[in-house]
């Protein structure tokens, strides 16, 4: 088994909603235990226009192949609504895998650990709140360094999941 983390975002239909919708469907996922879900998080869009975005981040132990796992939260946010009509549009779930044990993954699919996480606050807080803060990456940074370097600015934790 390794652990994995995922990145869980929605800004349409419910935001909070389709987050525990997620960790339910995660919870189920075959050949995987759930390990637990951090508090939810508001923040800005990245792009202007949009509505906020609510965020959390889910681990969980599994033996699925990583492109196997993405296929499953592929089909978790389909199951969700999710409608691919433009890049860094609005959306009812994404569902991201951060990191995938101590793998270093560059696949046409899937990179990991995921690109740009260690500039996003909405992700590398929650990633906290489950990760030991000796969580080193694949290029040898601590989750520490990177929360050092990346202050929680334009977030809010909300107070109930």
């Amino acid at each position: 088994m390794e652990r994995v983390y995922i990145g869980m975002g929605s800004n349409l239909a419910a935001p909070a909603e389709q987050l525990r919708s997620a960790v339910a469907a995660l919870a189920r996922l075959p050949q995987s235990e759930w390990v637990g879900v951090s508090a939810f998080y508001q923040s800005d869009s990245l792009l202007p226009g949009q509505p906020r975005y609510t965020n959390a981040v889910a681990a969980l132990d599994t033996t699925l192949a990583p492109l196997d796992l993405l296929d499953a939260l592929q089909a978790i946010e389909n199951e969700q609504g999710r409608e691919r009509l433009e890049r860094w549009g609005p959306r009812t779930l994404d569902l991201d895998i951060l990191l995938f044990g101590d793998r270093l993954i560059d696949q046409p699919r899937l990179k990991v650990p995921h690109y740009h996480m260690q500039e996003r606050a909405f992700v590398l807080y929650p990633l906290a709140e489950l990760a030991p803060a000796d969580l080193r990456l694949a290029d040898g940074r601590t989750l520490a360094e990177l929360l050092e370097a990346c202050p929680f600015v334009g977030l809010e934790r909300l107070t109930t999941n």
